[in-house]
């Protein structure tokens, strides 16, 4: 079953952003657009280098009006001790959501319940609350945060431009396709 289209059910969780323990909820997401990252644990392997990576695109984001919730089921005392001893996390200034019930993890359908962890996957949902996009991994296969970006700027533009639709490595500036009766068998 596809997960888009779906809404993200109610929640408030726990999370770790800039030194502090905060509550993070669905209603403080909603309105802008969000990215949920999901990984498997704290103090890994294949983790850090994938929440370096989006750490060091975060601005991009930030610039773009886009939120980013790396979501793990640790809890909140997990990701401040990691972000305490890692210079590689200790570079995140984007909120790190607590997951330790697998409530989210189950709502998006990642959760490994053999293993009591989240698949590596990553969401972008609407200011609506809708998931327009995601892609789920296997656990040895990290991320890169430029396509996701690319792919967060491609939902941004035909969510404003409803008639139109990016094709493969489009591209903000890149020329855009109108669906018609023209177009089918031409491409």
């Amino acid at each position: 079953m596809s997960l888009i289209n779906k809404k993200v059910s109610d929640f408030t969780v726990k999370a770790f952003k800039n030194g502090e323990f905060i509550d993070v909820s669905l209603k403080d997401t909603l309105g802008k657009w969000a990215v949920y990252f999901f990984y498997p644990a704290d103090f890994t392997f294949v983790c850090p280098t994938e929440l370096e990576d989006l750490a060091n695109k975060y601005e991009d984001f930030k610039k773009a009006g886009v939120e980013i919730y790396s979501v793990s089921c640790d809890t909140h005392f997990v990701h401040k001790a990691w972000h305490d001893t890692s210079d590689t996390i200790k570079k995140i200034q984007y909120t790190m959501l607590a997951d330790p019930t697998a409530k989210l993890a189950r709502d998006f359908d990642v959760y490994i319940e053999s293993d009591g962890l989240a698949e590596r996957g990553s969401f972008i949902v609407n200011p609506e609350g809708e998931i327009v996009a995601y892609e789920v991994n296997a656990g040895g296969v990290g991320r890169n945060a430029d396509e996701l970006f690319r792919k967060l700027q491609a939902c941004q533009f035909v969510h404003e431009h409803g008639d139109q639709v990016c094709p493969a490595k489009w591209k903000p500036g890149e020329k855009t396709l109108k669906p018609s009766l023209d177009l089918v068998g031409q491409l």
